[in-house]
């Protein structure tokens, strides 16, 4: 069977699984069992299948049939340019997280902290950004925490990235002129709403913290003021219909200049602020 053929057959497979994009993630499950980069492999597509190419295709596409998300099939996920390394133990890097990753390059920062960091894509993207800042990443999850070290490593900036257990700020020392946040903030009464690739693969510690989900925006309003440095910058991800809410938590805070900024959708993303 030529490459062709596979994907062909596949996709209509994928398709009939109720998957989104059937032809995409066929193509990209397609290029990983080949060992090809996927923007190259329609030069390919009329060659013949090796026998262990077809045995890894046949066991990734059934994984994606049972609605195992792509990245945790390939153990990969694109991310501001940049590959990461993704496990079942972290949240799946989003196109909309990097409204926050825009915001956060508009302003100079020296010392991040990234709080519930799970892969540590914001941290290590704004540290490969800005090749003098260090950081300090925290997750209470150590597998969490692993695959994040392991990413810090690959992408060359193991040397400036702290990373370490913490809930919250509960751990955390010093202060920092930028701190960001992509926290749980799915409402529990959402989670059955959530599609198979979320609700089955995803951490739910890293989805939501129960309740109406803002209870993780609470802690860091709670917490902020004793680890920011003068005049820095908090940045929070968002889900799109909580901006006021959280806005109205970071004033109570005495934070100031809070904004709510949305993503390329149009949608509320990003809360923005200025300490004291």
């Amino acid at each position: 069977m030529t490459r062709a053929e596979a994907l062909r057959a596949a996709s209509a497979r994928l398709a009939t699984a109720g998957i989104d994009d059937p032809v995409r993630d066929t193509r990209l499950l397609l290029a990983h069992a080949a060992g090809i980069e996927a923007g190259r492999l329609s030069l390919h597509l009329a060659e013949a299948m090796t026998k262990d190419e077809a045995r890894r295709f046949e066991a990734a596409v059934a994984r994606r049939e049972a609605r195992v998300p792509v990245s945790q099939i390939t153990g990969r996920r694109a991310f501001w340019g940049r590959m990461f390394r993704v496990t079942a133990d972290v949240l799946d890097p989003r196109p909309e997280t990097e409204t926050l990753i825009a915001a956060a390059l508009e302003a100079p920062f020296a010392r991040v902290l990234d709080l519930g960091t799970g892969s540590g894509a914001i941290l290590l993207t704004l540290l490969a950004e800005r090749r003098e800042a260090t950081g300090l990443g925290v997750d209470l999850s150590e597998a969490a925490l692993a695959v994040a070290r392991s990413n810090a490593v690959a992408l060359g900036v193991g040397e400036r990235a702290d990373l370490e257990r913490s809930d919250w700020f509960g751990a955390v020392e010093g202060r920092f002129d930028l701190i960001v946040s992509n926290p749980p903030y799915i409402a529990e009464a959402e989670m059955p709403g959530l599609s198979p690739e979320v609700r089955l693969h995803e951490p739910r510690m890293a989805l939501t913290p129960g309740g109406d989900g803002l209870g993780a925006y609470r802690a860091i309003a709670a917490g902020v003021a004793g680890a920011m440095a003068p005049g820095g910058r908090l940045l929070l991800e968002i889900g799109p219909t909580q901006g006021e809410a959280v806005r109205a938590m970071l004033m109570d805070a005495g934070l100031r200049d809070v904004r709510i900024l949305p993503d390329l959708d149009g949608r509320d993303r990003v809360v923005a602020a200025r300490g004291a």
